[in-house]
């Protein structure tokens, strides 16, 4: 198998990993057989994949455009996944050019190609770190150097809790992250779900089945569960919706069955 040059030696480009099956899934280009493989096999049993991920990178665009719209020019992407076309610091920047933006994410791949695209950028950063370990995000320098947490943030979690496991206790770790924020600071998270998805659960459990096949688990989470995430947050109107149904404004027109998947929302720190 022949290794791209952008592929950085470390990591076995075998071994499928979900920021670069969800990079196929967006028509991205920094994906190797084994991702596709895995995609495709996922794809059998949910063909709208591509369109879930679709639908949540429209979401995520829109809540960032109401965090700037809310007067907050601080980002902080965990899980944010290989750079495709919109990121957080393109859209903030379109109306605040002076948005700051941290990147966070473990895939080898994804913190490589980020630091690629925002080099020479100072006002964005790249860290290579876990949701898993908040501390450690927070004490980075790469924060402290560039995110004032005294001031309002924007926290995204954005299609990252559903892969971190309740033995690993996802919910401390948004706490930790809550606590080091200031009042009136945003999280923006969405989260897969067996509810609102288009086609049984038995089915859509084959697709979970392939996540879990590549040892990266799928956690599928109710409505109810992934509300708790909020806890010390007050929602923003119209609150814990399906992807396409949070604020579509221009994204209107999302008629495909599976935008309506998952569960999105913003809550704003007390």
């Amino acid at each position: 198998m022949e290794r791209p040059a952008w592929a950085p030696q470390s990591i076995d480009i075998s071994v499928p990993s979900v920021s670069r099956i969800y990079d196929f899934y967006l028509g991205g280009s920094h994906n190797f057989e084994a991702d596709r493989e895995a995609a495709r096999k996922a794809m059998e049993f949910l063909p709208g994949l591509p369109k879930i991920m679709q639908a949540n990178r429209a979401f995520m665009r829109r809540a960032v455009d109401f965090a700037v719209a809310e007067g907050i020019d601080q980002f902080l992407d965990i899980g944010s996944g290989i750079p495709t076309f919109g990121n957080v610091h393109e859209v903030a920047r379109r109306s605040d050019p002076r948005a700051r933006v941290v990147y966070v994410d473990h895939d080898p791949v994804a913190v490589a190609h980020s630091r690629s695209l925002l080099e020479g950028d100072e006002h964005a950063a790249v860290l290579a770190a876990d949701l898993r370990a908040p501390g450690q995000i927070l004490d980075s320098a790469e924060v402290k150097g560039l995110l004032d947490l005294d001031r309002p943030v924007a926290l995204l979690l954005v299609a990252v809790l559903h892969f971190v496991e309740d033995a690993d206790d996802p919910r401390a770790a948004v706490a930790a992250l809550r606590d080091a924020l200031a009042p009136g600071s945003l999280l923006i998270l969405t989260h897969a779900s067996y509810e609102g998805i288009p086609v049984p659960q038995e089915q859509a459990g084959g697709a979970v089945g392939v996540y879990r096949d590549i040892r990266n688990p799928l956690v599928m989470r109710s409505r109810e569960e992934i509300a708790a995430f909020f806890e010390g947050f007050e929602m923003v109107e119209p609150g814990l919706v399906p992807l396409a149904r949070w604020r579509p404004g221009d994204d209107a027109g999302q008629e495909d069955p599976y935008a309506f998947s998952g569960f999105s929302g913003v809550g704003r720190r007390a």
